[in-house]
């Protein structure tokens, strides 16, 4: 799918804030997302402690018109995802995207370390 739709011109990205020492999971998300970015998607990813600034919670943003602000349980247990879209929302999100995208490192860089 990703390979298909950076073809005819849509763009994939991601920014994955992660903290050190990488969790299993984490070093999972790296290896696997050398796969996805062959196919076009480009995933990079910002260490914890250099996201001052940016919100505490996950979330998507489609085409800058459309945000899902994931929700999850103290047991980290995903709980579902809240559709937002107030065009101020999403472009105070659009700005935090954009700030962990000129801090985040290119997932190869990153998976070199």
């Amino acid at each position: 799918m990703i390979r298909q739709a950076t073809a005819e011109g849509r763009r994939f990205t991601r920014v994955r804030v992660v903290s050190l020492p990488l969790t299993d999971y984490s070093q999972f998300g790296v290896f696997c997302s050398q796969y996805t970015n062959a196919a076009g998607e480009d995933i990079r990813y910002l260490i914890r402690d250099h996201a001052a600034g940016l919100p505490d919670y996950d979330y998507w943003l489609f085409d800058s018109c459309k945000l899902v602000r994931m929700h999850f349980g103290g047991d980290r247990a995903f709980l579902g995802g809240e559709v937002i879209t107030d065009p101020a929302v999403v472009v105070r999100h659009s700005y935090w995207r954009d700030a962990a995208w000129h801090r985040a490192v290119r997932r190869d860089d990153f998976a070199a370390k």
